[in-house]
Order: C-alpha cells, then structure tokens, then sequence
C-alpha cells in the first residue's frame, strides 16, 4: 500500500485489493491501481460500495484486475496535497474552486467537466444536524445565533463542506433581505460563529465530534447524517427554511494519469460515477443524484427554498467577497471572538 509523504500525517489511506488470482491482466502494469484523492464524507461511499462495483465493471469490460488506493482528507487539504506532488489519478472533492486549484497549477486540463456531462457526481443539501426529538427546538439558522447553544461546522480554510456550511447560511440570509442586506447576512453569520463551539478540519470530522456527544447542533451535509444512522448513530436534521445544493465536482488529474499510465482506466472510472449503477449506490449513502433517470425515481425528503451557488455569483465571487483575507468570512470570525 503506497502512503505519500505529504499526506502521511493526516490522511486515512488504504488500498482496497479486489484482485483475483485469475484471469487476464492488462497490458499496461500502471492500470491494474487506481489512486482516488477523495474529500472526507464519501469515504464509505466509495470504499464499501462504489469501487467494488467499479472493479466489477472494468473486469467485464477488459478481463482485467484492478486496485484501489484512497485517500481521504479535508477538500481543501486534498487539493493542496495533489499540487504539492500526491500522484492521483481522479481527485473527488468538495467544490469546484478545489478542482480549479489544480486546473491552475497545470494539472487538470480545463474543460474537464466534459467528461461527466457537467463536472458533478453528487449533490447534496446543507442541513443542521440536531439530538433526537430536536430538543432544542432549532428550525432554521436563525435559532443557531440563540444564547448559549453550542454549534459544530468545521474550518473553511481547511473544509469544502465548511465553505458549503457558510455559503449555506450567508446566502440563505442575503436572500431573504429586501433587496439583499449584506450587513444582516453579515451579522447573522458573526452571531452563529460565536455559538460555534469546536471548529474541526473536515467535515467528517466535525460529525463525529457531534457524534461524541459534544454540541446541540452541527452544520452538515445531509448524507452525512444519513450516513451516521446508518451506522447506528441516533441523530435528527432540520431542513433549513432556505438552503443551498451542494455540488460535487470529479476530474481526472491529467498530469498525473499521463506520467502513470492510467488514463484509460480513471477516465472510465470518473464515466461510471454519473451511470445509473453508480448514481443509485451514491443515493444509497443520501447522496441526491446528477442522472435524471435516478433523479426520478428517488425520493428525498422536502425541502425549503433551495439555491446553488450560482445564485450567489458563483464561485469566484463568492471566494472573493465571502473567503479571501479580510472579506466577510473574517470579519463576521472576528466579530464573534470580541463578543
């Protein structure tokens, strides 16, 4: 099992061995292991479920074995990771700006959403993950400011999911202002922050946190709540009155498959993921598919007003005037520590 060194302190890494002792092999050694540079909350997704059926695909195809190796770490820690040398094949992360990272530093190609019909595999709702019988009574962000409730949501600068959490929250706020009041948004969001009692790296991490019994409420995706039932935790969620759609990007890192000899395999991999097969496994984990087909025969529960980042300007306005140094971000962070 190959361990990077960067990401030797803060990573799980396996390598999830589905070769048999049969059959024909591929011409080409460096296909028989595909690396998948993951963000954190997939990670049963796609170990128990989704790389199995991979296998079993691609030895249909070609008569050929193949391995895993993953590895799963905040998204933005992932991204930083791949840059800094991790030799991936297929990054899976939290948000597009951590695909574009790499499509900067030369090593995704841009127009790399081609190969899905869009970029996304998955999407999802941000939701507040509460105690059973939500004792608490929290309904909306608003109830996330009240005095003395403690809050989890992981780190921005570290999470995608984070990021997700505070454009969740700022945008649902920003929108419902008449007119779009940045300042009410602003404050609302400095008020949540003061509530928050741990900020972890990842968003895996903060919903275990929850899980240890710390916190009234975690600012989550929904499958991870989906998720911790069901691994047998008890754990409520409120859909917010307005929210945003999460929207999960994958590429092929094509710097990376061309030096490793990969290209055939992670391309056809990064196709599955947007099949019919792979989509109902995503749903399975609370995963709301991108393919109509599942699309129209799942079923989720209600929701309030749902928005994606598109209407809040995108991504590049949204890193711009919420997460740069010194945007609201930080100054609704630093705010909360002076009350």
């Amino acid at each position: 099992m190959k361990q990077h060194a960067l990401l030797r302190p803060a990573t799980f890494v396996i390598a999830l061995l589905l070769a048999g002792c049969g059959g024909s092999q591929s011409k080409d050694d460096a296909a028989k292991v595909l690396s998948l540079a993951a963000y954190t909350t997939p990670r049963e997704a796609y170990g128990k479920l989704l790389l199995p059926a991979f296998a079993e695909h691609w030895k249909k195809q070609t008569g050929s074995e193949i391995t895993f190796e993953q590895s799963f770490v905040a998204s933005g820690a992932q991204a930083r990771a791949i840059v800094g040398g991790f030799e991936a094949d297929v990054a899976a992360l939290s948000l597009e700006p951590d695909i574009q990272l790499l499509v900067d530093n030369g090593l995704v190609k841009s127009g790399w959403q081609q190969l899905t019909g869009g970029g996304m595999v998955t999407t999802s709702l941000v939701v507040i993950g509460v105690r059973p019988g939500n004792p608490r009574g929290i309904r909306d962000w608003a109830d996330l400011a009240r005095p003395g409730l403690k809050v989890l949501t992981p780190s921005p600068r570290t999470s995608g999911g984070a990021m997700w959490n505070i454009a969740a929250m700022y945008g649902a706020a920003l929108r419902s202002g008449a007119g779009g009041d940045s300042a009410g948004a602003a404050l609302l969001l400095s008020r949540v922050l003061a509530n928050v009692a741990i900020m972890d790296k990842g968003a895996r991490e903060s919903m275990l946190t929850f899980e240890q019994g710390i916190g009234d409420a975690v600012i989550t995706y929904e499958n991870e709540v989906v998720t911790a039932r069901e691994a047998g935790q008890q754990i409520d969620y409120v859909s917010p009155g307005s929210t945003i759609l999460i929207e999960n990007p994958v590429a092929v890192i094509d710097s990376y498959v061309d030096r490793r000899g990969t290209r055939a395999v992670a391309e056809e991999f990064v196709r599955f993921l947007v099949a019919p097969e792979a989509q109902r496994l995503f749903v399975r984990y609370g995963y709301r598919p991108v393919n109509p087909t599942v699309l129209a025969e799942s079923t989720f529960p209600a929701a309030g007003t749902v928005f994606t980042i598109a209407d809040l300007g995108g991504w590049p306005n949204v890193v711009r005037n919420v997460f740069a140094p010194g945007a609201v971000f930080d100054r609704a962070q630093t705010a909360a520590t002076s009350r």
